[in-house]
């Protein structure tokens, strides 16, 4: 009776979401072992990078369905925010433990992504006109 209603949406793209959460801590652990961290490092930055791959994929070649994508916007709005919040208040803690420059690294690398946010959106802007 619900079958393809609105409560069903965010079943959809689960299966993307997990295996890119999956195989990106996967990673993320095999990267900080590489170099002697038994932590991850980077792993739901690679997942993010992933899950814009695999969904990207999945347009390009007419796999993604409204239903599937509707699932993915669902868990995604869920799913950053709180990603973000928790990644944020550790470099915030660690940043202060670990000095001037971990605040001058941090202060760099927001610098540097407000001014490719502005690159990106151009190039957004270009390929969409053509």
């Amino acid at each position: 009776m619900l079958r393809g209603s609105i409560f069903s949406m965010p079943i959809y793209g689960t299966a993307l979401l997990s295996a890119c959460l999956l195989i990106g801590l996967t990673l993320g652990r095999s990267i900080g072992a590489m170099i002697g961290i038994n932590s991850d490092v980077g792993g739901v930055g690679i997942a993010m990078i992933l899950l814009i791959l695999g969904c990207d994929w999945l347009h390009r070649t007419g796999r993604m369905k409204p239903p599937t994508e509707s699932g993915i916007t669902f868990w995604g709005q869920i799913y950053v925010p709180i990603v973000v919040a928790m990644a944020a208040s550790q470099n915030v803690l660690g940043a202060l433990a670990g000095g001037v420059m971990a605040i001058v690294a941090g202060i760099a690398v927001v610098g540097v992504s407000f001014v490719l946010v502005g690159v990106l959106t151009r190039m957004g802007r270009s390929d969409e006109e053509s």
